[in-house]
């Protein structure tokens, strides 16, 4: 088992430290939440007094952070991974983040003899205690065959998916995706409502036709039909309503850097922006529905 050096203990990042542990691995923990190192130390990890205490003396470093620049911020400078970390350490960043970042990212630690992988991560919080997390990687070979079975302590489907920053282009594709798809099955929705057509009638015929989906079938945005869908828990996460606006506006930018043509990414965005600015960013993406039915 491996000793790890774990940086971030939010609601993803924290179960996932847990699954680690219970995995076996030896993790020393860093969060700026006084209250999550807590938690992890009660599930038998070490506590580290600093960002450079977790990269210190350990074979792996794993960061769950909010963003590229908290990302660059904690590998890069003095008293950040890098400079403190010993040569052939491996680094796995499971945030969601630019692409451009994510390759800064890896380019700094391989100037300095570290591995590096961007491992992005879907699933949600479910997943994420579950242990059933799907992971899209970006590294060279040797990096991802190094990873992998780190990763297979947090999750059940570990995907390489090319070069570095190729674990953050899947990620942010997929949840464009997502996002989109979750906008065009609440519109149905609200249109059957509407049409006078069950939304349970809907839900059969869809699921079994060609408007079937993952937004329909696993995360259906209307009480009823999916019991486990969030729908049916007053819409609590999930997965974020400011989540999925965040790897949106990830995946616009990222277009705009490519120069691709992305249109319903683009409605989806400003959707989600108009839902998050009325005070709803906390409300599970799937709650856009509300929004489209006129109930803010």
């Amino acid at each position: 088992m491996a000793k790890i050096g774990f940086i971030g203990l939010g609601n993803m990042g924290g179960p996932m430290a847990a699954n680690l542990i219970k995995a076996g691995h030896a993790l020393k923990v860093f969060d700026l939440s006084e209250a999550a190192v807590s938690k992890a130390v009660a599930e038998g990890a070490t506590k580290a007094s600093t960002v450079a205490d977790a990269a210190k003396d350990v074979e792996f470093v794993v960061t769950v952070l909010p963003a590229g620049k908290h990302v660059l911020s904690v590998y890069d400078g003095p008293d950040g991974v890098i400079a403190n970390a010993r040569a052939g350490t491996l680094l796995i960043d499971s945030s969601t983040i630019e692409v451009d970042a994510a390759r800064k990212a890896a380019d700094l630690a391989k100037a300095k003899g570290l591995g590096s992988v961007d491992a992005p991560i879907s699933g949600g919080v479910a997943g994420a205690t579950a242990g059933t997390l799907t992971f899209m990687v970006g590294g060279d070979d040797g990096d991802f065959d190094r990873a992998k079975p780190v990763l297979e302590g947090m999750g059940s489907n570990i995907i390489h998916a090319g070069t570095s920053g190729a674990g953050q282009a899947a990620k942010i594709c997929n949840n464009m995706v997502l996002g989109v798809s979750m906008i065009a099955v609440s519109e149905a929705f609200m249109l059957a409502k509407r049409l006078g057509l069950d939304a349970q009638k809907l839900f059969d015929i869809s699921s079994k036709a060609s408007g079937q989906c993952w937004s329909l079938t696993s995360y259906c945005p209307v009480p009823g039909p999916v019991p486990t869908s969030p729908a049916n828990r007053d819409y609590q996460p999930g997965f974020a309503v400011d989540m999925m606006l965040k790897d949106l506006k990830l995946a616009q930018q990222a277009a705009a850097s490519a120069g691709a043509t992305t249109p319903m990414g683009a409605l989806a965005e400003s959707l989600y922006a108009l839902y998050s600015n009325s005070g709803n960013g906390g409300m599970d993406f799937s709650a856009i529905v509300k929004m489209l039915d006129g109930d803010k």
